[in-house]
Parts: C-alpha cells; structure tokens; sequence
C-alpha cells in the first residue's frame, strides 16, 4: 500500500518520479531534491549554502506535506558536486537538522540534474 505525496511548496518533478511515496502509512520516501525554486520554477544560483538551503527547505516542505517534520527524518543521502563543499555544506545542514540528527552519508558525484551542486534525498517515519 502507498500513496505519493505532492506539494507545491516544493518544485514539481522534472522526470517520472513523485516528490514523495508514503508506505505502509508510515514511511516516507523523499525524491531527491535540488534547489529550484517552487515559486518560480527556476534554479537557485548562488554558493553551496544558498543551494543547500533552498534543496533542504524543498525537501522538508514534502516531509511537511505527509505530516512530518526534520524530526521524523531518519536517514538523508547527500550528493555533492564538490566534496570541498562538505564543511560549507554542513553548517547549513546542521540548522535544519540540529535537535534530530538523521543517519546520513554523503557522497561526491560527478554530475548532478541541471548542474546544481547539490541533490538530497531522505527517508522519514511518521
């Protein structure tokens, strides 16, 4: 049993894929996001932690949307582009994610959708 989940306070997806899928009523599974801007459909240029920010708000918008919140996140994957970005990256991870630190890895790629430098994906229970 499942059910996608869809916001618009998070970009629309630019493939066949849902922004989220709850299963079996509890666990949510977060599409990777990057930084688009909901609003505006537009990417968010700019440095890692304005990139960081808008991809992390896109993903707690849909963790919102299922009824949860960066409390009931339990494992996040990073993608960077550059893993030089790393501690940049994680100051601004640290703000969403300070009382409830999820499981993650992070991972350094070589390319990533629209050249953004950063893609999240996380799963969360409910």
């Amino acid at each position: 049993m499942k059910e996608t989940v869809f916001t618009e306070r998070a970009p629309k997806p630019i493939g066949p894929y849902s922004q989220g899928v709850v299963a079996e009523g509890r666990l949510l599974f977060v599409s990777g996001q990057i930084p688009i801007d909901p609003e505006t459909g537009e990417l968010v240029e700019g440095d890692i932690e304005e990139q960081a920010r808008r991809a992390i708000e896109n993903l707690l918008a849909v963790v919102e949307a299922a009824g949860g919140s960066a409390e009931n996140v339990v494992k996040v994957t990073v993608y960077l582009m550059d893993m030089a970005d790393y501690a940049r990256f994680n100051e601004v991870y640290e703000h969403y994610f300070s009382s409830s630190k999820p499981a993650r890895a992070v991972v350094e790629v070589s390319n990533l959708p629209k050249g953004v430098a950063v893609e999240i994906e996380a799963i969360a229970v409910l």
